[in-house]
């Protein structure tokens, strides 16, 4: 599942970015998340979205490779209110 974000309010910016995607628990690790947000990626460059946000929880491992590998490069993380620390990445196209 993928959802692309055509324009980004303050929430976004900070937490969910302009890309999400989910793989189902016992097809993770088959390199389909990679595939996937390299087609969303596509689809941003038909929006023409240039600088594409895309954020993952500090504590998941598997969405840092995953967006690292599809250009991410790292920017600063935020806190949320709960604790949470969202990593973002931004990848230029």
């Amino acid at each position: 599942m993928v959802n692309i974000r055509h324009r980004l309010n303050v929430y976004l910016r900070k937490v969910d970015g302009h890309i999400g995607y989910g793989i189902r628990p016992s097809e993770r690790r088959k390199r389909y998340a990679t595939h996937l947000l390299s087609e969303a990626l596509n689809i941003t460059d038909q929006l023409g979205i240039r600088s594409v946000l895309v954020t993952c929880n500090d504590d998941n491992i598997g969405p840092t490779t995953v967006i690292v590998h599809n250009g991410g490069v790292e920017d600063e993380s935020y806190m949320e209110p709960h604790g949470n620390i969202v990593r973002r990445f931004w990848i230029e196209r």
